[in-house]
């Protein structure tokens, strides 16, 4: 006689197939939701993106999912602060570092935030533009990202042209450079065959001029 409706050949693992699962990478499930996540995120968009599809990306089911998890929201915030996090670092430690002209302090910061919005597997940036970003439940990202508009206007009044500058043309000036910083997500998008260290240098060159800077190696620095 055969075998019972029940059971299948020696080996074969039986239950709920998942679609579209990646290779085991040895991540944690909750690192596996987030590159899950961003990949559907950046790829099919937030609005069209279910838990059940993240999960399965994720090689899990949508219950195990709430294990680590309470939600789609929860992973996009975990996503948009990892593209502050570490800008707003290396800012601290370009404004604490006072032996470099803040010309050049405030260049790197711009090349350094633009790799980081720009770079990795998945054009994270992007995620900014969501309409979604502005609810309450984000405010943990705005903090974070409020912080390193600070910093810019911090290392744009240590610059001998931003120092000059009147409170309210200091304001206008940061938020013009800062404005360009998270517009590159933009150029990028429709150009993303071009290296992200050639946006990033060039963003930063044009940061400076916003500021009113002509070298960011002034003379006798």
């Amino acid at each position: 006689m055969g075998t019972t409706g029940g059971t299948a050949e020696s080996g074969r693992r039986v239950g709920r197939p998942r679609a579209d699962r990646r290779p085991a990478s040895g991540l944690a499930p909750r690192d596996e939701l987030l590159v899950a996540a961003a990949e559907l995120f950046t790829s099919l968009g937030y609005a069209a993106t279910s838990t059940r599809a993240v999960a399965e990306r994720a090689g899990m089911r949508q219950a195990s999912m709430y294990h680590y998890v309470s939600g789609k929201e929860e992973l996009l915030a975990e996503l948009l602060e990892s593209t502050v996090t570490p800008s707003l670092a290396y800012a601290r430690e370009l404004l604490a570092d006072d032996r470099v002209p803040a010309e050049s302090r405030l260049w790197e910061l711009c090349r350094a935030d633009v790799e980081v919005l720009c770079g990795g597997t998945h054009n994270l940036g992007g995620l900014y533009l969501l309409p979604e970003v502005r609810a309450e439940r984000f405010a943990g990202f705005h903090a974070v990202r409020a912080e390193l508009k600070d910093a810019y206007r911090q290392l744009i009044a240590a610059t001998v042209a931003g120092g000059a500058l009147a409170k309210s043309e200091l304001d206008l000036r940061t938020d013009l450079l800062f404005g360009l910083i998270e517009g590159v997500i933009l150029v990028h998008r429709s150009d993303p065959e071009r290296p992200v260290s050639a946006f990033a240098e060039a963003t930063a060159d044009a940061a400076l001029r916003i500021v009113g800077v002509r070298d960011r190696h002034p003379a006798g620095s």
